[in-house]
Formats: C-alpha cells, sequence, structure tokens
C-alpha cells in the first residue's frame, strides 16, 4: 500500500471518531442548553405571576381607599341630614347619600371579587414557587452530569488527538489539503477500501488496469468516479 494512503486511512479513522465524539459533545451541550431554556421559562412564568399578584394587590388597595372615601362622605351626608332646615336641601342631600351607599355596594362587590382572584393567583404563585424549585434542583443535578459527561469525552478525546498530530507529521502538505478537500465533500470519507475490482465508496467498477496499479502501491489512485483515494487492505494473516 502506498505510504502516504495507509497513514491517510489511519487518519480518517482517527478523524470519524472525533467527529463521532464532537457529535455527542453537542448533544449533551444541546440538553444542557435546553434545561437553561427551560429554568429560564419557569423563572419567567414565575416573575410574570408576581407581576400579576402585586398589580392585582395594588388595584384592590386602590379600590379600599374609594371605599373609605365614600364611607366618609355617607358619614357627612348624614350628619348633614341632622342640621338641613328645607326640605329641597333634605332631598338632595339624601339623594347623595342613596348614591353614595349604592356606590359603596359596587365597590364592596369589587372588592370581593378582587380577593377571589387574588386568591386563586396567590395559590397558582405557590404553586409555580414549588415547582421552580423542585426543577432547579433536578437541572443543577442534571446539568453537572451532563458536564460530567462531557468532561469524560474531552478526556478520552485527548489521546486520539495526540496520535492525529503524530499520523499528520507523516503526510505532505498537498496531500492532507487533498484529504481535507475530499473528506468535507464526501461526507467525512475521503480514503476508500477497493475490493475485487470495485470502489467501496461509491460502489463502482475500477477499470482493470488501474486496479492492477493499485496492487503495485507504488502511485496515489483516485477512483474515477468518486474521486476518492483507494487503498488495498492487507491479506487476512492465516492461523
Amino acid at each position: 500500500m502506498h505510504k502516504q494512503i495507509s497513514s491517510l486511512a489511519v487518519l480518517q479513522k482517527l478523524d470519524n471518531k472525533l467527529d463521532g465524539f464532537q457529535g455527542e459533545k453537542q448533544a449533551i451541550e444541546g440538553q444542557v442548553q435546553d434545561l437553561d431554556a427551560k429554568l429560564s421559562k419557569g423563572r419567567s412564568d414565575l416573575a410574570l405571576r408576581v407581576e400579576e399578584v402585586a398589580t392585582l394587590v395594588a388595584a384592590k388597595q386602590e379600590l379600599e381607599g374609594n371605599l373609605a372615601t365614600e364611607q366618609d362622605n355617607i358619614t357627612r351626608s348624614e350628619v348633614r341630614l341632622k342640621e338641613i332646615k328645607t326640605q329641597k336641601e333634605y332631598q338632595a342631600v339624601s339623594k347623595e347619600v342613596s348614591m353614595a351607599k349604592k356606590m359603596l355596594g359596587e365597590l364592596e362587590e369589587q372588592i370581593l371579587t378582587k380577593d377571589a382572584e387574588l386568591t386563586q393567583l396567590q395559590e397558582e404563585l405557590a404553586t409555580l414557587e414549588a415547582n421552580l424549585q423542585e426543577m432547579e434542583g433536578h437541572v443543577a443535578t442534571r446539568t453537572d452530569e451532563l458536564r460530567a459527561d462531557i468532561g469524560e469525552l474531552e478526556s478520552g478525546v485527548a489521546g486520539d488527538v495526540a496520535a492525529r498530530e503524530e499520523v499528520v507529521k507523516s503526510i505532505s502538505a498537498s496531500m492532507l489539503r487533498r484529504y481535507t478537500m475530499l473528506r468535507d465533500q464526501r461526507r467525512g470519507v475521503a480514503v476508500v477500501e477497493a475490493r475485487d475490482g470495485s470502489c467501496l465508496g461509491c460502489n463502482m467498477n475500477i477499470p482493470p488496469q488501474m486496479y492492477n496499479d493499485l496492487h503495485r502501491g507504488d502511485e496515489l489512485i483516485a477512483c474515477p468516479h468518486c474521486q476518492r483515494m483507494l487503498f488495498l487492505a492487507p491479506p487476512a494473516q492465516e492461523g
């Protein structure tokens, strides 16, 4: 086998393995990002509910303020009724008291409605807080596990990276460029075995003379169909 091709075949095997490690790492990092996004949404939902509660509390307080004002108005008007001398003024003040009491009833109903809404929101808020606390614990544990997995992957990759660097030293720059280009174009497969007169990369027949030249191993042979670099597997050793 051509020496450069032999080195490239080893390089490709290492690169495919490193690609697999990289794919696993990206998948794990994606899981971490998904967990972070889920946690962020949980916190956002909680913050929104807290804001809703605050708005409702403010609205209730405003109603209670209006209620107190109307109650003061009624008290003052009822005192005035006792001091009025004319029938016309008495009827006018009585009408004011009647309208104020009607408003008082409406305000009390609105406050009761706000109380019911506030109770429901506070219950939902408590549930969200409990769920978020549980989620934070789960996410923290799972994230630690995933980052540990990444650490193990990176530790395992270190040896293959070092081995790759050694193999690259035995390959010429021009050959390495060709290998990289083919690998990019052919889905990670730049070097393939030729067997029984065919390229195992594209499964097309290789011209007989080219196949014979490949057996001599004194020159680089590329498949005329897919342009991948070809090699022959060494003969199996008999036991």
